[in-house]
């Protein structure tokens, strides 16, 4: 069977690379507007079906692997950020608080499609200006739903759940998928 990861994401590809020897890499193009009335895990649900089905369309022949992750923060779904000064003020609102991220997971091939979602409860420290300031100068949080990559350090006081969700692609959930839609 050929699998195929509808995402560029480099660290969504490190951690596929634990659980698939081979597997190409067709990350999808299309928007990301959903419907925000919906539950913050059927939107993470909804863009990853979105985003696996475009790349089912050009690899009908394949499992194809769909992820999309969000932050959620007091109701509110804190995506990429716009800027740095928009990184800033997100990482200052996360500061000393608790938030959500949730992965939507969408596999599917010729015979079957799943969709589910993992979700994890992380509190940040307490963040200083300096190290805000300094964490977004170095331009790590541009790309990241949140404005923060939990691999990068310095942030995360405590997390509950999978922390390979936090980085984008839960690895157990995704293995337990690939089994289910293969039936091994």
């Amino acid at each position: 069977m050929q699998y195929v990861l509808a995402s560029a994401s480099p660290r969504r590809r490190e951690l596929l690379s634990q659980i698939l020897d081979e597997f190409t890499v067709d990350a999808a193009r299309g928007g990301e507007e959903v419907n925000i009335s919906l539950f913050p895990e059927d939107i993470a649900c909804a863009l990853a079906e979105r985003k696996c089905d475009e790349v089912f369309r050009r690899h009908s022949g394949s499992t194809v692997i769909g992820c999309d992750t969000i932050v959620v923060f007091r109701g509110e779904i804190l995506g990429k950020p716009a800027d740095a000064a928009d990184a800033v003020r997100t990482l200052k609102m996360l500061s000393g608080k608790t938030h959500y991220v949730i992965t939507g997971v969408c596999v599917r091939n010729k015979y079957k499609k799943l969709i589910k979602y993992d979700r994890t409860e992380v509190k940040f420290h307490v963040l200083s200006d300096r190290f805000i300031n300094e964490y977004v100068a170095g331009g790590s949080p541009l790309d990241k739903a949140g404005s923060y990559g939990i691999q990068d350090g310095g942030l995360v006081d405590k997390y509950y759940g999978s922390y390979t969700n936090v980085v984008g692609l839960p690895v157990a959930l995704v293995r337990n998928m690939l089994r289910e839609v293969q039936d091994l």
